[in-house]
């Protein structure tokens, strides 16, 4: 840069500019076809046929509730891994996996961990625990003022409870935690939230508990915020592991010898050597856990059916371990402290991704458990596909082969 420019001028660039006329566009909520037209219009083009292709302008307004400023969609090519066969507490079948991506190689790596894990006869999958969380915070002049609010507050939890239920027909209060820091008081809220993922159920239902807490507490409350970052929302956190959120989910798979050397073309202490040198590598980088690549298959599963992608950034967290059996195979396991997946609600009423629930017979209310354990049995799958190309020196030749 120093070489076309000098300081004086690099600097200029960085100053905020404050004399170009700027026209900002009109915020726009309600979805539909004509508003999508007039949002073209305020940015100066033309709609283009890749973004507001025919089907889009057809079914705009079922985005309606997903959305804001709505100008079209993204297409984003979804392949299908599987069948998996799962043997789990609400997960029980061979299930198709829709995977959304534009990352080559993928969707090929997560099929062939699936049909490993299907030739053994499926993996086991268990749903651990499930509450969803959210932590209003609470200022006060001093300490003693915050152990007085404690004090009043957890006599008040059956009216919390009541007001929680009183907003949604399927949320409710199961728990709630505080945490003092100084004159701070942190109220950790714990709800189930049926088969929504539940985010905003949660928001809603401690909102009306901190209106309730506003209008009643006797003394001086100096500042409520609805969420005082303690939750983990969105957000690697390590009290996932000692408590839950969203939904832990744990999966695991005994593999002969022979099934390893068919589908990775290696042995069981080839895997077990590797995940042990990856462990020590993922604690020497300071992981939030020890895994390989949990990301990659919840980002393209959560874009296929609809769920919250965000959520990914808590939801990749966990641990696989690989162990030598009995046997002389190997035994697989994954933990997952935060799965973040519904099968009502959200993105899940969408066109294409709920026709990505109906494909694996997980739409609709009833079925939020199962998909959980799903995710935990794809995991499973993931890890032993991608730790088998590690183990063996595969991993580049699969690049170069897929990406090009």
């Amino acid at each position: 840069m120093l070489e076309d420019k000098n300081l004086d001028d690099l600097a200029k660039l960085l100053e905020p500019d404050k004399t170009t006329p700027l026209c900002c566009y009109l915020p726009n909520a309600k979805i539909n076809d004509s508003r999508a037209q007039r949002m073209w219009r305020s940015i100066g083009q033309a709609p283009h046929p890749d973004i507001y292709d025919d089907w889009t302008q057809e079914n705009i307004e079922t985005f309606h509730g997903n959305i804001e400023n709505c100008i079209g969609s993204v297409k984003v090519p979804m392949g299908i891994a599987g069948p998996l066969r799962v043997n789990g507490l609400f997960a029980k079948g061979d299930y198709p996996i829709p995977l959304a991506t534009s990352e080559a190689a993928l969707v090929a790596s997560y099929h062939r961990g699936c049909h490993l894990v299907s030739a053994a006869g499926g993996c086991t999958a268990m749903l651990l625990n499930q509450a969803l969380n959210r932590a209003p915070a609470f200022i006060f002049k001093s300490m003693s003022d915050c152990g007085r609010f404690v004090a009043w507050a957890m006599e008040k939890f059956e009216q919390f409870q009541e007001i929680a239920e009183s907003t949604s027909a399927y949320g409710k209060l199961l728990d709630v935690a505080t945490t003092v820091e100084g004159n701070h008081v942190y109220l950790n809220f714990e709800f189930t939230t049926g088969d929504a993922s539940g985010q905003n159920m949660v928001t809603i239902a401690t909102q009306h508990i901190c209106d309730f807490i506003s209008e009643t507490y006797p003394l001086e409350i100096q500042q409520i915020y609805i969420e005082g970052n303690l939750s983990g929302d969105k957000k690697a956190s390590s009290q996932a592991y000692t408590s839950v959120r969203g939904k832990k989910v744990s999966a695991e798979v005994n593999l002969s010898a022979e099934l390893l050397k068919k589908y990775l073309g290696a042995t069981a202490k080839q895997l077990v050597d590797y995940w042990r040198l990856s462990a020590i590598g993922g604690v020497l980088s300071g992981t939030m856990g020890v895994q390989g690549h949990f990301a990659n298959g919840l980002a393209a599963l959560y874009l296929a059916t609809g769920q919250d992608v965000a959520c990914v950034a808590e939801s990749a967290m966990g641990v696989t371990r690989f162990e030598l059996n009995d046997e002389g195979g190997l035994y697989a396991a994954v933990t997952i402290p935060c799965i973040m997946v519904g099968t009502v609600g959200g993105g899940t009423g969408l066109p294409s991704q709920k026709a990505a629930l109906e494909l694996m017979g997980l739409q609709g209310s009833g079925n939020a458990a199962a998909l959980a354990e799903v995710c935990a049995a794809l995991l499973l799958a993931g890890e032993l596909s991608i730790i088998g190309a590690l183990a063996t020196n595969t991993f580049t030749r699969a690049h170069n082969k897929l990406a090009r």
